[in-house]
C-alpha cells in the first residue's frame, strides 16, 4: 500500500514498484487516517509511508498501525534538510523498517538508483514477519556465567568503539547511546547504511534524542572521549592512531561506501585489545568477517541478538563465522558498554 497526499508521487511510486514482477499495489491512501482503515482492509504486506500529509501525518499514523495493526513500513521522503528529517527517524522510532530518498523523476540522473533502492527496501521489508520492539532496560537478559566472568576480568583499556548497522538501526543507536553513563570515556566511530541526504538529520535527531555530543565525522579529525563520529555519504571512514579519522572514497565493498567492513578492518589493525566492536541489525554481510578478523586480534566483539534485530542478515552472518563474543539485545549491550569503560576524569 502506498501512502501519500501527491498523486503524481503516488503514481511514480506505483510504476517503480510494479516495474518489479513480484510486487503488486493493492491499495493507496492520501493521509495516514485513511491509511489506517485501509491496512486493516487490505491486509499489505508492506506500506510505503510519506510524512507530511493533511488530517494525519505519517509519523502519528505509523504509530497507531504498529499498536493496532503491525505491517512493515518504509518512509519514502523527499524532506533531506537536516530540520526535517528528524521526523523521518521518528517515524523509525515508532516503528517504521527503514528510510528511502523519494525519486524525482524519470529524468533526473539518480532516478535508476533511487528507484533500485525503493524496490529492494520493499522487498526486504516483506520478509520482515513482526516488527520488532526493543526490551525495556530494566529487563534482565541472560548471559552464559563464562562469557559474563571472562568480560569482567578483562584488563585492557578501551580505547575506542566502532558500531556498524544497516536496515533498522537508527533507533537501536538512540537506544544504545541514551543509556550511556556520563562522562564516557571512548570515542565511538558509527558506520550506518542510510539512504543519501539523510545522515545530517540522523545526527540532530539522535543528539536531541541521547544527549549525546554527535557529529558527521571529518578528515584527520582528533578522536574526542565520549563522542560520537558518524561516516559521511560517499565516504569510508577508518580509524587510525594517534586516535583520528581517516575518510577515503576507495571502492565500495559489500556494494557499500561508507563500509562497516573498512572500519572494523582498520581497528583491528590500529587498536586489536585496546577496542570493542559492535554489528546491529541490517541486511547482508557487512561487517561480519571484520568483526570475526577483531576478536581474533584480541578486541571484545558483540552482535545484536535476532530477536530484537528488525533484519537479521547480518547478526546471521556474524554467527556462522563465530564473530562475536556477545550476542545481546540494545540495552545489554548498553549495560556492557558503561561497566567495561570508565569515566573521563
Amino acid at each position: 500500500m502506498i501512502v501519500d497526499d501527491s498523486p503524481v508521487v503516488t503514481d511514480l511510486l506505483t510504476f517503480i514498484l510494479e516495474s518489479d514482477p513480484k510486487i503488486k499495489i493493492v491499495a493507496t491512501a492520501k493521509d495516514g487516517y485513511q491509511a489506517i482503515e485501509m491496512a486493516l482492509n487490505t491486509h499489505p504486506d508492506v506500506i510505503t509511508m510519506d510524512i507530511y500529509m493533511p488530517v494525519m501525518d505519517g509519523v502519528e499514523a505509523i504509530a497507531k498501525i504498529m499498536s493496532t495493526n503491525p505491517i512493515p513500513t518504509v518512509i519514502v521522503s523527499t524532506n533531506v534538510d537536516p530540520k526535517e528529517t528528524g521526523e523521518a527517524f521518528r517515524a523509525l522510532q515508532a516503528g517504521a523498517i527503514a528510510v528511502c530518498a523519494k525519486p524525482q523523476g524519470p529524468t533526473h540522473p539518480l532516478f535508476d538508483v533511487q528507484s533500485r533502492a525503493i524496490v529492494q527496501t520493499v522487498k526486504m521489508a516483506s520478509e520482515v514477519k513482526v516488527v520488532h520492539r526493543w526490551e525495556p532496560m530494566n529487563r534482565a537478559h541472560h548471559l552464559h556465567a563464562k562469557t559474563k566472568e571472562a568480560f569482567s576480568t578483562r584488563e585492557d583499556t578501551i580505547q575506542i568503539v566502532a558500531i556498524g548497522a544497516s536496515t533498522g538501526g537508527p533507533p537501536v543507536l538512540c537506544e544504545i547511546l541514551s543509556g550511556l553513563k556520563k562522562n564516557f570515556s571512548a570515542p565511538i566511530l558509527i558506520v550506518q547504511h542510510i539512504a543519501p541526504g539523510f545522515l545530517p538529520g540522523m545526527v540532530g535527531w539522535l543528539k536531541s534524542s541521547s544527549g549525546v555530543s554527535v557529529e558527521i565525522a571529518s578528515e584527520k579529525i582528533k578522536l574526542r572521549p565520549g563522542h560520537v563520529y558518524l561516516a559521511p555519504d560517499g565516504f569510508h571512514m577508518e580509524a587510525l592512531k594517534p586516535a583520528c579519522i581517516h575518510l577515503t572514497r576507495n571502492a565500495a565493498e559489500n556494494g557499500m561506501r561508507p563500509a562497516i567492513s573498512v572500519l572494523f578492518r582498520s581497528v583491528a589493525a590500529n587498536f586489536d585489545r585496546s577496542a570493542i566492536g559492535i554489528l546491529l541489525t541490517g541486511m547482508g554481510k557487512d561487517g561480519a568477517a571484520e568483526l570475526l578478523e577483531m576478536r581474533n586480534n584480541g578486541a571484545l566483539t558483540i552482535v545484536q541478538d535476532k530477536k530484537s534485530s528488525v533484519v537479521t542478515g547480518m547478526p546471521a552472518e556474524t554467527d556462522k563465522l563465530g564473530a562475536a563474543q556477545y550476542v545481546l539485545p540494545p540495552a545489554k549491550i548498553t549495560e556492557m558498554l558503561n561497566g567495561r569503560i570508565g569515566e573521563m576524569e
